[in-house]
C-alpha cells in the first residue's frame, strides 16, 4: 500500500491524480522486471510526504548532514519525502507540470526502495532510464482512463 500526503500549502497539487499515479507506479516498480527480489512488496506500507523546501532542508540536514533542500529523500523503511518547492522550480525549468515532476520524484524514491542506487554515473543513468520508462507507462495508463 502506498499513501501520499501533501504536508505543504504553497504549491498547488492535484493530489487525487498523484495518488492514482503513485499506485500505478508502485505496481510497475514492484513487478518482477524492476524489483526481482520483491523489496517493495515486502514493505507493509510506503508513506510519501510532500513538503516545503524549508521542511526538506531540515530533513536533509538532520538525516544526511547536508544543508539546504533537495528534491527527494528515501528512507529504506518505506518513507519518501518530496519537496514541492523544488519540484515546482524544476518543472518550470523543464516545461513540465509540477504534478508530473512530483510523480518523477515519487518513482525515483520507489526505485531506491526496490534496491537501486544513483551513486555512480552508471547507476544514475540506469535509474534515470527506468524512472522515465515507468513515468511514461504511468502517464499512458492515466491517459487511457
Amino acid at each position: 500500500m502506498i499513501c501520499v500526503e501533501n504536508r505543504q500549502r504553497r504549491v498547488r497539487l492535484d493530489l487525487h491524480w498523484l495518488r492514482r499515479l503513485a499506485n500505478h507506479a508502485f505496481e510497475r516498480c514492484g513487478g518482477p522486471e524492476i524489483d526481482p527480489k520483491g523489496l517493495l512488496t515486502k514493505l507493509a506500507e510506503i508513506d510519501v510526504a510532500i513538503v516545503s523546501d524549508r521542511r526538506m532542508a531540515k530533513v536533509h540536514r538532520e538525516f544526511m548532514g547536508i544543508p539546504g533542500p533537495t528534491d527527494v529523500i528515501t528512507f529504506h523503511h518505506g518513507e519518501i519525502v518530496i519537496s514541492a518547492d523544488t519540484a515546482q522550480g524544476f518543472a518550470s525549468e523543464y516545461g513540465q507540470t509540477v504534478d508530473r515532476e512530483v510523480a518523477r520524484y515519487l518513482i525515483h524514491g520507489l526505485l531506491h526502495l526496490a534496491g537501486y542506487d544513483d551513486h555512480t554515473t552508471k547507476e544514475r543513468a540506469r535509474m534515470h532510464r527506468l524512472q522515465e520508462r515507468v513515468l511514461r507507462a504511468c502517464l499512458l495508463r492515466e491517459a487511457d482512463r
